[in-house]
């Protein structure tokens, strides 16, 4: 496995400090130790609306001169909504994010089903917009049915885009309209019937379902299709023994990380892990700065490694 950097973690958003630019997170990725780095299409860092021709070309430069591998382009689509125009200006949207795929030689698009949203210009430090995360135990209703055929819908017209340029689509498994754990979106990728689309399957979104059983019968089950995978810098700290793990902000406990990579390892899989610093960075009551993130990614790629290189035998 490999191991790449998230460029939301450096963009400005959840900490007290700039946005540094894509051509400056390969850098960073270098720096810290990364092997690739994953570009989140979002504003100030990455929006296909403000980056140019040359930009391209000086992002791609500056791949190839550092050794970094470019290996996602991340979207933010949300195709669940109501409103038939924001279903458009969705699908507008994509066709820009999978043209920045194309021009920067990267031949994996991560999508959401939907995507909530941030709200960055009311508060020091962006926030999630609010929405009903779901049980996995829950009871689907009509109106959950028509949310997720409009999910779909939008993401097969997507995946026919991507297949026209050559890309590949992983759907990961975020709220809304996907439950948390792996079942809703291996049934989504398997019911949108496309060849060109797998899975980004992130461990911490299992919230609390982190037995080791569930964990490894995730991966297993959707081993053969898994393309991407992240994990959280955000709740790790110096213990007694090293870098060890605190709790996950989304259920209050350590992700089980060990048992999933082991299962994934043996399910074949040799892609990245990517880090990212999504959430508020909060020192002391503080905001903290970059110096708190290139610690805490530092630490995370620290802890991650281990447990790579030494993967859970039982």
């Amino acid at each position: 496995m490999k191991f790449a950097l998230l460029t939301v973690s450096y963009a400005g958003l959840f900490y007290d400090g700039p946005a540094l630019s894509v051509v400056d997170q390969v850098r960073k990725a270098r720096q810290l130790g990364f092997d690739g780095l994953a570009i989140e299409t979002k504003r100030p860092v990455a929006s296909p609306l403000d980056l140019g021709r040359s930009d391209r070309q000086a992002i791609r430069a500056a791949a190839d001169a550092e050794g970094i591998e470019l290996c996602a382009i991340e979207s933010l689509s949300n195709f669940a909504s109501p409103i038939m125009e924001e279903r458009e200006n969705n699908l507008a949207m994509m066709r820009l994010v999978l043209d920045l795929a194309v021009d920067l030689g990267v031949p994996l698009v991560k999508v959401f089903a939907a995507w909530p949203g941030l709200v960055n210009d009311e508060d020091d430090t962006a926030s999630y917009v609010p929405y009903e995360k779901g049980n996995y135990y829950a009871r689907l209703y009509p109106a959950d049915l028509r949310r997720w055929h409009r999910a779909l819908d939008g993401l097969r017209e997507t995946a026919d885009l991507a297949a026209q340029r050559g890309l590949t689509l992983a759907l990961q498994n975020h709220a809304p309209v996907l439950r948390p754990g792996y079942e809703d979106t291996l049934a989504m990728m398997r019911e949108l019937d496309r060849s060109n689309v797998g899975l980004c399957l992130d461990a911490p979104l299992f919230k609390e379902r982190q037995s080791d059983a569930y964990v490894k019968e995730a991966a297993r089950v959707c081993g053969a299709h898994v393309l991407l995978t992240h994990y959280g810098a955000w709740n790790f700290v110096d213990g007694e023994e090293g870098v060890e793990q605190g709790p996950c902000p989304s259920f209050g406990g350590p992700v089980n990380y060990a048992p999933f990579l082991a299962e994934l390892q043996r399910a074949g899989y040799d892609g990245y892990l990517v880090s990212e610093y999504c959430l508020p960075c909060v020192k002391d009551h503080r905001l903290g700065g970059i110096d708190d993130i290139d610690r805490a990614n530092a630490m995370a790629l620290a802890y991650m490694k281990q447990l790579v290189e030494s993967p859970q035998t039982v």
